[in-house]
């Protein structure tokens, strides 16, 4: 059946916006009184939404406040330091110029999502973005691509799903949606194989190719 709609991850994926994350998250953690955290071990925790991210590093205790540290340096830090990934505006206007739905399907809360996206001046695009405190369960949970799904009356054979983490293999997967995995996030080409998805590909420009194959 003829792909109709792509969908993909944004941090990692189309985006790089870790520089910004990491920054707040050393901002917030020296603000509680914690020691500096290595860009490294940052970039390879993102994925699960700030919540978890935060916790992560600073446990529950203080976890709303530290929310929202966070999140009010975080507002700032995402319009300095977020570029967009080698090959993600040819994607995106190649998808757009052949008739492809796009979407966005990320565990980034919505608000700064669409910073990011404003920002890089993308939001044109999209027809439409869907992030993790918009769904009952967030990513690896299927509800945020069946919910894309059902917003375009498709089909999951109908859709293309691309993401940079194991955590996206799951989500295709559970949502029985073709997943490309592409290495330019928080996981290794050896990692996101090990999970055996449709593809993995170096470069977000080569779905133009994978979705020439399908």
């Amino acid at each position: 059946m003829k792909i109709k709609l792509v969908v993909f991850d944004l941090d990692g994926t189309l985006i790089n916006a870790y520089p910004a994350v990491s920054r707040s998250v050393n901002y917030t953690v020296k603000h509680f009184g914690f020691a500096p955290i290595s860009h490294q071990k940052i970039k390879r925790t993102v994925g699960w939404g700030d919540r978890h991210l935060l916790q992560t590093f600073l446990g529950d205790a203080n976890l709303d406040a530290a929310l929202k540290v966070y999140r009010r340096h975080h507002a700032v830090a995402l319009r300095k330091d977020t570029k967009l990934l080698s090959g993600a505006l040819k994607i995106l206007q190649y998808l757009q110029a052949n008739g492809f739905k796009i979407a966005v399907a990320s565990n980034r809360p919505t608000k700064f999502s669409l910073i990011a996206i404003r920002y890089l001046k993308i939001e044109k695009f999209f027809d439409y973005v869907l992030c993790g405190d918009k769904v009952k369960r967030p990513k690896p949970a299927p509800d945020i691509l069946k919910a894309i799904l059902k917003k375009f009356s498709l089909k999951a054979t109908q859709a293309l799903y691309v993401g940079d983490m194991q955590i996206d293999i799951k989500t295709g997967r559970g949502a029985r949606v073709k997943t490309v995995a592409v290495a330019t996030g928080s996981n290794t080409p050896q990692e996101l194989a090990a999970l055996k998805p449709w593809a993995v590909i170096k470069n977000v420009f080569e779905v133009k190719r994978i979705l020439a194959g399908l």
